[in-house]
């Protein structure tokens, strides 16, 4: 395994930010942490790139433990932070020539890693990181953490406040760079992006709610989902929450995804109900489930 967790717990003085966290991710595998922020994301990468030591349990990282093997650790994983944490007063190649001279390398050692990535932002090679735009600057810092060639790569929350061209380019680079034997683990909030990963742990609170592929989570979903749609989408809400059937109400785009908690349900039934609530236009038809349902049922 090129990841193993076993148990890990870690708190701040009264938050528990890590509870029992245990699980393995294979060699060459694109493993996704899918939560919101707060859920423990972060946390659990500082520990796993050696930034923090856990309370209890044991992690490895390329065969290598987290606390007693910390420098081998930084010399195999290539660490992406949440927040772009480059030198900013440093042109691109700049950044390059100094995070490969850190790890006794060249550019040109490594170029054949980079290069899919690296002919995107070379006509501003001269450009101060800091005047980059956002989805340059993150190609500037996946550049950087590939620069050395690890073996595995932790991307935290890598396509957070990026266009979404940018971000289906990223992921697009993601799936290349698996074929270069690298293992990546990487986190996002966004539960669109979780169906790109081989499998994926979802974590909140501290806690991993599930483990699995995506496909797998969402056939897990216990319930019929129905799209629910009417004139005034506030007075739905509220009126499908006050529903003595409801199982659960969460809107989704310009519907509303409702389960209802009895075995028997007949939508006819909903839609009286919402019509004597002066509501129009009313549809109700059903859906499949998505990871974000299957997240929002667990995490209830």
């Amino acid at each position: 395994m090129s990841i193993s967790v076993n148990h890990i717990s870690k708190s701040y003085k009264k938050v528990k930010a890590l509870q029992d966290i245990s699980f393995e991710v294979k060699q060459n595998e694109l493993f996704g942490l899918i939560g919101p922020d707060g859920a423990g994301k972060t946390t659990l990468f500082r520990i796993l790139t050696t930034l923090l030591f856990p309370n209890e349990g044991t992690a490895t990282v390329a065969g290598f433990d987290v606390v007693t093997d910390y420098k081998k650790i930084r010399n195999s994983v290539g660490y992406m932070p949440g927040k772009f944490s480059l030198y900013q007063d440093l042109t691109v190649e700049e950044n390059l020539n100094f995070f490969a001279t850190i790890f006794g390398t060249t550019i040109e050692e490594n170029y054949d890693l980079i290069k899919d990535i690296y002919v995107q932002i070379e006509p501003f090679k001269n450009r101060r990181a800091g005047k980059l735009s956002g989805g340059m600057k993150q190609k500037l810092a996946l550049c950087c953490a590939l620069i050395h060639k690890p073996k595995v790569l932790f991307l935290d929350e890598p396509t957070t406040g990026v266009d979404p061209v940018s971000r289906k380019e990223f992921w697009d680079m993601l799936k290349r760079l698996q074929q270069k034997n690298i293992t990546i683990l990487v986190s996002t909030p966004y539960m669109d992006e979780a169906a790109l990963c081989d499998r994926i742990a979802l974590i909140q609170d501290g806690k991993i709610l599930e483990i699995d592929t995506p496909e797998a989570i969402v056939k897990h979903f216990p319930k019929q989902i129905y799209n629910v749609r009417a004139n005034n989408m506030y007075q739905l809400i509220t009126s499908l929450n006050e529903y003595q059937h409801n199982h659960s109400v969460y809107p989704f785009g310009e519907f509303v995804h409702y389960t209802d908690s009895r075995t028997d349900f007949n939508p006819n039934d909903l839609k009286v109900y919402l019509e004597s609530k002066n509501l129009f236009n009313i549809e109700i038809e059903k859906t499949k489930a998505t990871i974000e349902d299957t997240f929002m049922e667990l995490a209830k």
